[in-house]
């Protein structure tokens, strides 16, 4: 079972990875029973009386396999080898000094880099940078992969060191290799951090990298190509957030491919799309509108990219410049509304999305159209579950290690239509529906002292997926 559900999880996780990822069709019954008593309700944990250890214990309740598995996994298009290591400790190496911060939507200079990683970390929010000058970039990634502590994990187009990482049971088409890798650099810091007069209120993580080969999607026509030989039960695609370190006319060309590229994913297929940071509004309305969205079955996104969509695209609460603390339950319900609404499967519309996965630190949200997802009640348990142990760096969750900081009272929308919700840490995830579209959503128990910031996205839109299951109209 430890075999077969880290497979799993490799080519889940892979959302940034692009490659494809095999997962056996076929599990011995031993595989399968182990699997079945690792969801099942164990003895109470320490601390279970706390309003963690009530919620852990909840979940691990709800959490059920779905019906109708996934077996065979396909993932593109966005790889790179990322180097991690501590945002601030780089910066000093590079001989910067703290100061003002300020966002940049493209790096050009160190001195831009500073300020990015200064504005973000001071808000505790993830961030994602181009890096335009090549030439300063590779100075800083040569001394970044040098620094001591930095890990270099694998994160399309696959160069030498990239290929030396994956896995055996990943497997790349031969047409995606390449000489060279795509380095990104993950900029971490933690909670409480300091620097100057700069305090991190979470922890977090800055990127950014000189990525052209990911930038251009290079790898997309050969990845839709080999989707028939493969044969997947499901499709997962990231890094159009790329695309804005190209030109406009190539984004717009490129983006019309992409959408050419999915209507060539065979019928019944779903895919998923998994979001990433943006500044480029136009880019982002463009995805938005021209069909890319309706072309894909399912989204993954957090709440930074959940505004911004708003915004570039006229939106609900688009006014809203940024989220000020925890993101409104009511408000991001809203917005996940008017996208389905808007952009997603109806009787009158020609779109196949019917799904989006919202995740920030607190909580989570699955949004549904009615009658297309089933499991989703586990599904966002799991997503929730998996924030935690990832974080943290556990196996199960450590209740001493994580805290309940979901708010305890929230509404459901701010048009009218909304409810008013007590959170029970018993019963934690809270469903309700609006005009055919069906919402869970459940807390997070946040990491104190988080190991690991870089990927949690991934892990937890990769975990959703795992436990969903697609109605076979699809």
């Amino acid at each position: 079972m430890a075999l077969w559900r880290g497979s799993a999880y490799a080519g889940f996780l892979a959302l940034a990875v692009g490659c494809l990822f095999l997962l056996e069709p076929q599990l011995p019954s031993s595989a399968l029973r182990s699997l079945w008593n690792s969801l099942q309700l164990g003895p109470a944990p320490p601390g279970s009386g706390s309003p963690e250890g009530r919620l852990a214990a909840a979940w691990d309740a709800l959490i059920v396999r779905p019906a109708r598995r996934w077996r065979r996994v396909a993932v593109g298009v966005n790889a790179c080898v990322d180097v991690v290591l501590s945002g601030v400790k780089l910066l000093q190496a590079l001989g910067l000094n703290p100061g003002n911060g300020e966002d940049h939507s493209i790096l050009h200079s160190r001195n831009d880099l500073k300020e990015a990683f200064i504005h973000f970390m001071g808000k505790g929010a993830a961030a994602e940078r181009f890096f335009s000058d090549e030439d300063t970039f590779h100075d800083i990634a040569q001394i970044a992969s040098a620094f001591p502590g930095a890990q270099v994990l694998l994160c399309g187009p696959v160069g030498p060191k990239l290929h030396e990482l994956l896995d055996d049971n990943v497997f790349v088409p031969p047409e995606s290799l390449q000489e060279v890798d795509e380095f990104h650099l993950i900029l971490e810091y933690q909670a409480g951090e300091e620097w100057g007069q700069l305090k991190a209120p979470h922890a977090n993580r800055f990127i950014f990298s000189h990525d052209l080969s990911n930038g251009a999607m290079n790898m997309l026509e050969v990845f839709v190509s080999s989707l028939e030989k493969f044969q997947p039960d499901l499709v997962v695609l990231s890094g159009l957030h790329m695309m804005e370190g190209q030109s406009k006319e190539l984004q717009r060309k490129r983006l019309l491919e992409v959408v050419t590229s999915i209507s060539d994913i065979p019928v019944g297929i779903p895919v998923h799309l998994e979001l990433a940071s943006m500044t480029n509004r136009e880019l982002m309305s463009s995805i938005v509108h021209q069909q890319v969205f309706p072309a894909v079955t399912s989204l993954g996104l957090n709440e930074q990219e959940l505004l911004f969509l708003s915004q570039s695209a006229s939106g609900p609460h688009s006014s809203l410049s940024s989220w000020n603390g925890v993101p409104d339950v009511g408000i991001v319900s809203d917005i996940l509304f008017w996208i389905l609404k808007e952009h997603g499967k109806s009787e009158s519309r020609a779109s196949d999305l019917t799904r989006i996965h919202f995740h920030t630190l607190v909580y989570h949200i699955l949004a549904t159209v009615d009658g297309h997802w089933a499991n989703q009640l586990a599904a966002v348990a799991a997503g929730a579950r998996v924030a935690g142990t990832q974080a943290c760096a556990t196996e199960t969750i450590d209740t001493s290690r994580v805290s309940l900081r979901a708010p305890h009272e929230f509404l459901t929308s701010h048009s009218g239509a909304g409810s008013r919700i007590i959170l029970n840490p018993d019963q934690p995830v809270v469903e309700w529906h609006r005009e055919g579209v069906a919402f869970h959503f459940t807390p997070v128990l946040v990491c104190k002292d988080p190991i690991r910031t870089v990927g949690l996205g991934d892990a937890i839109s990769a975990e959703g997926l795992f436990y969903s299951e697609v109605h076979s109209h699809y």
